[in-house]
């Protein structure tokens, strides 16, 4: 290959010396994957979970055309297409970003994946595929080994007759299906899945989620600790669930409170879906719009009143606080003077002087041995 890795690009998300745009499994598995030949036939490789371009550029680099891309958390999305404009502006119109479904895997012969953490999304992607693709589709996914483990290859082994491994490469490893069962013989769609929550509502909260929503349909302790102490300011007419995962926060909210509407985002488009049919399963869809959003960019400066974040500490794999900082200076942007953004974080983080300096003055609401809920106040 030509293609020099080293010159990708994390951008627009999060960079750091930490942080990479390339790792041993997406090497491994593009040669793996090129030993096993490409399909000569343009359009019949569908690649998932690339995460900044690496797989999707390397397979341009070596000749396949027409490829279809699921990349489900937008700044990924936009990395993908910066680096493939950066690196090979030629065969940037040789792949499409598609959602997961039909248009995505329809005739797809090859699909390269990136191993997610979850089982739940890995099954996810798999049901699709199975529903979508060619009878005689073979599947290559790819991981550290670290973060693999056998219930990936039971949970490949539902959909496929056949799952193999690799030797093990640079800590990293190859699973390859092939014998896609009949649709008698593989499991029934269960996505969205679906909880009942009680939150001190008149009757339970409905969760939903899709697989590629961080925490699946259930309460995460942090933000049931942010709802047992949230209050909002009697005039606030308007709230925004900033990274708003499977819609707790922004359909209680709208629940609660009758006069609110409110504008949730997150940078996953699973989670707009999940937040989407959590507010139309509780009745307030009508008054919650869920946009799909890098932070905050499709909101103007100094423009709310009210945000409300839970924010993630993990990139990744990768215990990382920049997404973190990275939520809260969003929030402080676009809050308008005396607005407040509530937040909620693990305690030994310690962001309290990061939210007075991004965003405001910033007094403890509540704290117990694990979480800490603070707010903070733009001047």
């Amino acid at each position: 290959m030509s293609l020099d890795f080293e010159l990708l690009r994390r951008a627009p998300d999060v960079e750091a010396a930490n942080l990479h745009a390339v790792d041993a499994a997406d090497r491994l598995l593009l040669d793996l994957a090129s030993e096993a030949r490409w399909p000569a036939e343009p359009g019949r490789v569908v690649i998932l979970g690339d995460h900044y371009g690496a797989l999707v550029l390397g397979a341009l680099d070596a000749g396949v055309r027409g490829i279809r891309v699921h990349q489900d958390e937008l700044t990924g999305a936009r990395a993908i297409d910066a680096n493939a404009a950066a690196l090979l502006p030629g065969l940037s119109g040789e792949y499409r970003q598609l959602p997961l479904g039909a248009t995505l895997l329809e005739d797809a012969s090859l699909v390269l994946l990136a191993l997610p953490r979850s089982l739940d999304a890995l099954e996810e992607m798999l049901a699709a595929l199975a529903e979508h693709a060619r009878p005689d589709v073979t599947v290559m996914a790819a991981g550290r080994i670290k973060h693999m483990n056998r219930s990936m290859n039971e949970v490949l082994g539902r959909y496929f007759a056949v799952v193999s491994a690799s030797l093990g490469r640079q800590k990293s490893r190859v699973l390859t299906a092939t014998g896609l069962l009949a649709a008698g013989q593989r499991p029934e769609a269960r996505f969205p899945l679906r909880q009942s929550i009680a939150v001190g509502l008149d009757a339970p909260l409905e969760l939903r989620a899709y697989a590629q929503t961080f925490g699946g349909a259930k309460l995460d302790p942090g933000t049931r600790f942010l709802l047992e102490h949230l209050e909002i300011p009697p005039a606030t007419d308007r709230a925004v669930d900033l990274g708003c995962g499977n819609g707790t926060v922004g359909t209680y909210l709208a629940v609660k409170h009758p006069r609110l509407s409110v504008h949730a985002c997150d940078q996953s488009a699973s989670a707009v879906a999940s937040t989407e049919a959590t507010a139309a399963a509780n009745g307030v869809g009508d008054r919650v719009t869920v946009v799909q959003d890098d932070a905050l960019g499709t909101l103007p400066a100094a423009s709310e009143q009210l945000v409300v974040l839970n924010p993630p500490f993990h990139m990744g794999n990768t215990v990382h606080a920049g997404i973190a900082l990275k939520l809260i200076a969003d929030a402080g942007r676009v809050l308008a003077p005396g607005g407040e953004l509530w937040c909620v974080w693990n305690s030994h983080l310690g962001y309290r002087s990061q939210l007075e300096k991004l965003v405001g003055p910033t007094r403890q609401v509540a704290r117990n041995p694990k979480f800490t809920v603070t707010v903070s106040t733009k001047e």
